[in-house]
């Protein structure tokens, strides 16, 4: 378990990584970031209503996800053993690994089928 009062959020987290390791233009990637970002959310609220469109964002988030993991995070990834084990401490204290939970389709179609979904989605 992790001190409440030394937890550092992701974003917060990220901001000062980016702080120390892209210098000066920090700024300026995190201000594109948050564009980004923000771009997307309002995709998301453009969709709401939209089920088929909104999965479609999720879906391509995910492959994003996975597109960074698996290239650019990966080979980024530091080949000394003691700043690895640095980078994975610091990702400990500020929330660990970047997950994408995905929704199980059989756990919705049980609820579904038991009613508690419906009722979810009437309120």
């Amino acid at each position: 378990m992790t001190d409440s009062s030394t937890s550092v959020s992701p974003a917060d987290f990220y901001s000062s990584s980016l702080n120390t390791s892209v210098g000066s233009e920090s700024e300026s990637w995190d201000e594109r970031l948050n564009a980004a970002l923000a771009t997307l959310q309002g995709l998301a609220d453009e969709a709401d209503g939209q089920p088929d469109a909104l999965l479609l964002l999720l879906r391509r988030l995910e492959d994003l996800h996975r597109t960074i993991q698996d290239g650019p995070f990966r080979s980024s990834l530091p080949a000394d053993r003691g700043e690895l084990f640095d980078l994975l401490q610091s990702m400990e204290k500020s929330g660990g690994w970047p997950y994408i939970p995905r929704l199980q389709l059989r756990t919705f179609m049980d609820l579904l089928q038991s009613g508690e979904a419906g009722a979810a989605l009437a309120a």
